[in-house]
């Protein structure tokens, strides 16, 4: 690090738990954030603030003024633009440091497979279950740790699934691919503002912990969130030998 990289990071030096060692870590670290919207707003912010060196955003979509009521990271001067871009814009204005790479475009097997190899997180901010089962495969198959989050209405969660431990479950275990789990959109069903804020957050603390080398307490555990009185109920989620995605793999 620099002197200038040194006085902008500073509050984190300071920290016990990083120093100029996990700094520096996130420095040399690289995270994928699929979705640029609720979630991938605060969590992209929160990750170029924070130094890490390379970021790659995923989303196909536009700002919309529907999406400002929550989507921090865009602004009316934005509208109409790649929300991939608004975001690299947004990341550029409070850090130059990192490198962010905007794609705008869906995810699929095929650019997942090309972008992971030397990802050092994974972070799902999307908002559908076909995405969501994806990105989780090919965690999976590349052996990065996934960084879930999920806000709708007033209730939200969080979970991180880490394929390098033996003991880690992956999504599927969780909610199953054939499942038959009812999709819901913020479009129909609304979501609560700041709670995409609050569950956003929390999936880059949870990443910047992984890539600096602090850790994660959240593998093998679903953090559920109601927005009503701000409650949070953690419950264990063991992996299950018959997954279909993670069974063989471990």
């Amino acid at each position: 690090m620099d002197d200038q990289q040194l006085l902008r990071y500073s509050r984190h030096i300071l920290l016990n738990e990083l120093g100029v060692e996990g700094q520096e870590r996130l420095l040399g670290s690289h995270a994928l954030v699929v979705g640029a919207g609720g979630l991938g707003s605060p969590v992209a912010l929160y990750l170029g603030s924070a130094g890490v060196g390379r970021i790659t955003v995923v989303d196909h979509d536009v700002v919309d003024e529907t999406n400002l009521q929550r989507q921090i990271a865009h602004t009316l001067a934005r509208l109409g633009q790649p929300k991939a871009e608004s975001v690299k814009a947004a990341i550029a204005a409070i850090n130059p440091d990192p490198q962010v790479l905007a794609l705008v475009q869906r995810a699929d097997d095929t650019l997942l497979d090309r972008l992971l190899p030397g990802v050092s997180v994974i972070i799902d901010c999307c908002d559908n279950f076909t995405t969501r089962h994806m990105i989780n495969r090919a965690s999976v198959r590349h052996r990065v740790p996934l960084v879930s989050g999920a806000a709708i209405r007033m209730d939200g969660q969080l979970s991180v699934y880490d394929p390098r431990l033996a003991g880690s479950p992956c999504y599927a275990c969780v909610f199953p691919e054939t499942g038959g789990v009812e999709e819901t959109r913020c479009a129909t069903m609304g979501v609560f503002a700041p709670l995409v804020g609050i569950v956003g957050t929390m999936q880059a603390a949870e990443a910047l912990k992984l890539m600096c080398g602090i850790g994660s307490r959240l593998s093998g555990q679903l953090l559920m969130i109601d927005g009503r009185d701000l409650s949070f109920t953690q419950i264990a989620v063991p992996r299950q030998p018959n997954c279909t995605v993670c069974g063989q793999a471990h």
